[in-house]
């Protein structure tokens, strides 16, 4: 025997089944916002720095889609969880701890020594 629902009972499931369905719509914008966010990553980053020992130490170049020149050298960069940044080049792949304050900026390696670079100004090269 098969039980269907009668006319008086569809407009209490209907309100339910439609609510629920906005509630997992929700969910899944959110998540698909947050991840864009999360992608984004730190945008304080992008631009041209240069390692601290004088004008003619390395330029390191952030861009806002994730690519990073050093040097001539072309790599890749993505952030993670904790302050920490992995930056991919085709000679090695290493995290650092990243540290932004102003126009300075420090990246830690594990093993302590970190590298220091100030930002250009768009007028410096």
């Amino acid at each position: 025997m098969v039980i269907t629902p009668t006319q008086e009972e569809m407009p209490v499931v209907m309100p339910f089944t439609s609510a629920r369905r906005k509630a997992w719509l929700r969910i899944i914008i959110l998540a698909v916002l947050l991840s864009a966010m999360a992608g984004c990553g730190n945008s304080t980053i992008v631009g041209k720095w240069r390692m601290s020992g004088g004008s003619n130490a390395t330029v390191w170049e952030f861009l806002q889609n994730g690519s990073l020149l050093i040097g001539n050298v072309r790599g890749r960069y993505r952030f993670g969880d904790q302050d920490r940044i992995k930056i991919e080049t085709p000679f090695a792949t290493t995290v650092y701890q990243i540290e932004i304050s102003g126009d300075r900026m420090v990246l830690r390696e594990p093993g302590g020594s970190k590298l220091e670079f100030t930002r250009l100004k768009e007028t410096q090269r």
